[in-house]
């Protein structure tokens, strides 16, 4: 992040702008990571991220690979708002009269932004989990019904249309059953997984983007700002991979067939590693780092570029 003070309104209006766009560009491969991190051995619907796409465009469509979007696309922006906003006030606050801040310092600024986000980030993959992981787990009673029934019974082995959950509706259940508390199940999964990315993501980006600035006092090509942000978010995002799939177990409320249930993080890991081996934390790294690559690369450029700033440039010259 630069150092430059920006306006607030044009921080937050930088911040949502960046989660949309990015967002909107790699959600169907954020889709395959959760159905890939979630599916345990012996009940392998998917193979690869490929493999898992195309077999969601078989069965659910193109706009299958979208299922759960309206959900992030709706809290991404005081999420991404909340985190490079959070990032930059920490690195205003920790710095000294305006000089460099040390690398520790920078480290403390992410953690109090990945600490801020999470206010937002869990509630909406609570919904996202549960929207985005449906299609597998239905695919998946349908092939165990299929055979299970005997091939002389075509007619019973058509398994009943089950109507899938809305945001909405999981949103009231939840809050019915469980109250506020239960939109927040996972919370400690997530600042273990945010709180980590967020101390190794900001000070690479802000080092790597500094290799590209010719002047200190003049802003990296958007390109650099770009590379800078693909580096240094498919870095934090493969080295807290494990922290995100005990995440995902812990916040599907819906289970597919002879699957694990888990009653915190200790019990999940202590079960993925015995049950799955030490590489099942790394599933959906790959697609992981694809999703968090752009997206940052993204964030980075639109926040950087300042779009809120010009908008908010030109408002008082209409007002006039």
């Amino acid at each position: 992040m630069a150092d430059k003070q920006i306006s607030l309104p044009a921080k937050l209006i930088n911040g949502g702008i960046a989660g949309l766009i990015g967002v909107t560009c790699v959600f169907p491969i954020d889709l395959a990571k959760t159905r890939l991190q979630n599916q345990q051995n012996g009940q392998r619907m998917y193979s690869s991220l490929s493999d898992c796409l195309i077999k969601t465009i078989r069965s659910e469509g193109y706009f299958g690979m979208y299922r759960g979007a309206a959900v992030n696309l709706t809290l991404v922006t005081p999420e991404k708002a909340i985190k490079l906003a959070a990032n930059d006030f920490f690195r205003h606050h920790l710095s000294k009269d305006g000089k460099k801040l040390t690398l520790l310092r920078e480290m403390l600024a992410g953690c109090g932004a990945g600490t801020c986000q999470v206010i937002v980030t869990t509630p909406m993959e609570m919904l996202k989990i549960q929207l985005q992981d449906a299609g597998r787990i239905e695919a998946q009673r349908k092939l165990m019904a299929a055979q299970a029934q005997p091939s002389s019974s075509p007619a019973a082995a058509k398994p009943a249309v089950e109507k899938r959950p809305t945001a909405t509706q999981i949103t009231r259940e939840l809050l019915r059953s469980k109250g506020i508390a239960g939109l927040y199940k996972g919370l400690g999964a997530t600042l273990l997984r945010d709180v980590p990315f967020s101390i190794v993501y900001f000070p690479l980006f802000a080092n790597l983007n500094k290799l590209g600035q010719k002047d200190p006092n003049v802003k990296a090509p958007f390109y650099v700002s770009f590379l800078s942000g693909c580096v240094a978010g498919s870095t934090a995002a493969v080295a807290v991979n494990p922290c995100d799939v005990i995440k995902t177990r812990l916040q599907s409320l819906q289970r597919g067939v002879n699957e694990d249930t888990y009653s915190g993080i200790l019990d999940c890991t202590k079960k993925i590693w015995q049950r799955e081996g030490p590489l099942a934390f790394f599933k959906g790294a790959y697609c992981r780092a694809l999703v968090i690559a752009p997206l940052f690369g993204i964030a980075q450029v639109v926040y950087f570029v300042g779009i809120a700033e010009f908008l908010l440039d030109l408002l008082p010259k209409r007002r006039a």
